[in-house]
């Protein structure tokens, strides 16, 4: 299997993947913004196709539609009440723009397939070195931010009092997750990103409470996805995508049971 050049870089392109995923998956559930993750994706679905109309990289558009819509995205639909409308409009509009780009676009149906799905065979060493190169972007931003981030995720009343700048930190967060949103999709397709951002995080922590530990425990999660789903489709020739959704959620039903049993 590791013979294959493909396959070598797509499981180069799953660790980082699988990191960076997991890392911020953990702050995503934490500040309860799984569904931001799900309007992510259709925006950067609407990108990637703007990027296949425009002949430029899939990568490229979805970096430019997400990063650009997610302050925008975060900012209106902070107030529960509006929040599903929000969400909506907003993935009602996307989808269409990302229909509209792809039915205007010379490209075959096949892009089209990459851009939902993900595609493993499709990816090269430029990209992988791209994506890599964002993945560490992501950890360190987070790195250097993570004590604010972990106090404003974790305990926002109290970070109010001691005056940590959470409108800041949310800002930075926001852009973190749409970068994180474009880099997940190169391997799982924009439809299934907040599988990655969420169901590992949320298995964590029915685990264990500190932060540390649910980081390590859903980059683990994650990578156990990641790593059999690309075994399991380089098998079968089945899409890699519905290994890694199947897999982490029969991981996150047995952290319910977990959880269950532990409560009994």
């Amino acid at each position: 299997m590791f013979s294959l050049s493909f396959m070598r870089y797509a499981f180069w392109a799953s660790t980082f993947i699988s990191i960076v995923a997991g890392t911020v998956g953990v702050f995503v559930v934490a500040r309860n913004l799984s569904f931001l993750t799900h309007t992510l994706s259709e925006i950067g679905f609407a990108g990637a196709s703007f990027a296949v109309f425009m002949s430029w990289s899939p990568l490229a558009g979805m970096l430019l539609f997400t990063m650009t819509s997610s302050i925008m995205v975060g900012q209106m639909s902070a107030e529960e009440s509006r929040r599903e409308a929000v969400i909506s409009a907003t993935s009602a509009l996307f989808i269409g723009l990302g229909i509209l780009f792809l039915s205007l676009s010379s490209q075959t149906a096949s892009s089209a397939t990459s851009i939902l799905f993900g595609s493993v065979v499709g990816i090269s060493k430029n990209e992988v070195g791209q994506l890599i190169g964002l993945s560490l972007v992501v950890l360190l931003v987070i790195l250097l931010i993570y004590r604010r981030l972990k106090f404003a995720s974790f305990d926002r009343i109290g970070a109010q009092v001691n005056g940590v700048g959470e409108q800041v930190v949310a800002i930075i967060f926001l852009l973190l997750v749409a970068l994180s949103v474009s880099v997940a999709a190169q391997i799982v397709g924009s439809l299934l990103i907040f599988i990655l951002l969420t169901l590992p995080a949320a298995s964590a922590k029915y685990y264990t409470t500190g932060t540390a530990k649910m980081i390590g425990l859903a980059i683990l999660f994650s990578l156990a996805g990641t790593w059999t789903g690309l075994y399991l489709g380089y098998l079968t020739n089945w899409p890699v995508s519905f290994f890694i959704a199947v897999i982490e959620v029969v991981i996150y039903l047995a952290a319910l049971v977990h959880r269950q049993h532990v409560v009994d």
